[in-house]
């Protein structure tokens, strides 16, 4: 009976080793003196933090040991061309790594054991082997020994981390990870969590900033984030000098949850949005920065658009890529037509004459009105908005829609702007538009009231095709959502 009861034993032994496994396999022991980064010389991206934490990792896993530490480098990154012979993405995530200075300490004062300044990596290096690209690395002596074998840290979770968008809030949950036991972080002048949270270098602009500034852009965002993706409930407590915010510390709960399942190997970094924004003339920084807004299915989706615009040279090469992504991820530009565009606008023979119309409003905003009256009165039993409240909807898009139009037309070069002037002439001669429109548009430009409405309407149906005075279900709804029923 002994053996009998003796004998799970070891198989319990055994899968609690294989837990502990699977659990280190997916965190990283950070050093409380890694924590609060503080950059000197550069900014450091959320991508570049989460990109060491991964190589952090790895080295913890490939033991103190080694002086130079290497991985497949699909284990770090994912989206990126491999069979590509210019990594130019990671050879400058790397070099940041290795020429940005930061200061490495404790967010509690006393706690850590030292203050250290070098960079975040000593050296990095990309070879390819056998088809297949190798990173190598290694870190500064004075911070070796803490890096692998930390004996004050805080274990974070990278399935966690890897989901976090910003820098802040990526550093202010790693740090309310190690005092999470406590209820808190320690209490400091929110002008040392500025550049710890934000990872940019203080300057005599960001000196400037008062601390409302701090709070809109960063404190309030990195606490959302926090609170929305990971097992952590985080509160801001701030505390006055007289009239004034002087410290603020962050409150911890741990969320009444059950624990995240542990993945089989660490999340790499997700570089392709990164990437292809790049291929598009989007600079790192402000993707980042969109998908901290906006989220990252949001940026992928305007990123197609863009580079659907971007294909087309009408009426002439887009100047501003970043520009364009923003007003499509604000709802300032709509998504091109499935129908692509003409290369130019067409001769004035072959357009529609639909008569003079000397007064905004098109004859196809008019039809969905009408629709929207019939579906209101249709009486089939389903409640639906008055017809009222609809048009008030369609009019806001409408106008909405006319803006955007507009500042498309204004960001033209002015080669572009006479050029379409020249064609909207022709096209109102065909259909002739009274005399005195015309007059205008040659004696006053397109911005004149009685030609504005002409020209907004050529061009928009050149770039968008006919149907663009028409909103879809899903964009009333998003002004539904905004305008409410009053």
């Amino acid at each position: 009976m002994s053996s009998d009861a003796s004998s799970p034993g070891p198989k319990r032994r055994k899968s609690r080793k294989a837990a502990g496994d699977a659990a280190r396999a997916v965190t990283v022991r950070k050093p409380v003196n890694t924590l609060a980064i503080v950059p000197k010389s550069a900014r450091i991206t959320s991508l570049g933090r989460k990109s060491y934490n991964v190589l952090l990792h790895e080295a913890q896993a490939q033991g103190l040991d080694k002086d130079v530490f290497r991985a497949p480098l699909e284990r770090i990154v994912r989206g990126v061309d491999f069979d590509s012979n210019d990594h130019a993405l990671i050879k400058k995530h790397l070099r940041a790594m290795v020429s940005t200075t930061v200061e490495w300490q404790s967010p509690t004062t006393g706690e850590g054991m030292a203050w250290n300044v070098s960079g975040l990596l000593a050296h990095a290096r990309l070879t390819k082997e056998r088809g297949q690209v190798w990173v190598e690395w290694s870190y500064a002596v004075n911070l070796k020994q803490e890096l692998l074998e930390p004996s004050v840290f805080a274990r974070l979770k990278l399935e966690i981390i890897s989901q976090l968008r910003s820098h802040a809030g990526i550093a202010l949950y790693e740090i309310c990870t190690r005092y999470k036991d406590v209820g808190r972080t320690s209490r400091q002048h929110w002008r040392w969590w500025r550049p710890v949270l934000s990872g940019q270098p203080e300057s005599e602009r960001t000196a400037k900033l008062e601390y409302r500034i701090f709070k809109r852009d960063t404190l309030k965002p990195a606490i959302a984030e926090v609170c929305a993706l990971t097992d952590l409930q985080v509160e801001l407590a701030e505390y006055k000098e007289g009239r004034f915010i002087g410290d603020i510390q962050f409150l911890i709960r741990p969320k009444p949850q059950a624990a995240l399942p542990a993945a089989a190997s660490v999340p790499p970094v997700d570089l392709q949005l990164v990437g292809s924004a790049q291929a598009l003339g989007i600079a790192e920084e402000k993707t980042e920065q969109l998908v901290q807004a906006y989220g990252a299915a949001a940026v992928q989706s305007a990123l197609e658009l863009l580079a659907r615009r971007s294909a087309s040279n009408f009426p002439e090469p887009l100047r501003d890529p970043a520009r364009y992504l923003k007003a499509i991820l604000a709802g300032e530009t709509a998504p091109a037509p499935a129908v692509e565009p003409p290369p130019a606008p067409p001769a004035p023979a072959s357009r529609p004459a639909p008569g003079p119309v000397v007064k905004p409003g098109p004859a196809g905003v008019a039809s969905l009105l009408t629709l929207v009256a019939a579906e209101a009165d249709a009486g089939d039993g389903v409640l639906k908005p008055s017809a009222r409240r609809q048009a008030r909807w369609v009019e806001a898009w409408l106008r909405r829609r006319r803006e955007h139009v507009v500042d498309d037309i204004a960001a033209l070069s002015a080669e572009a702007q006479a050029t379409l002037c020249e064609q909207l002439l022709a096209d109102m001669e065909a259909r002739q538009v009274h005399p005195s429109i015309r007059k205008r548009l040659q004696t006053s430009g397109w911005q004149h009231p009685l030609v504005l409405p002409e020209m907004v309407r050529w061009y928009a149906v050149g770039a968008y095709g006919p149907g663009w005075d028409q909103p879809t279900p899903q964009q009333l709804l998003e002004i539904a959502a905004e305008l409410g029923d009053g």
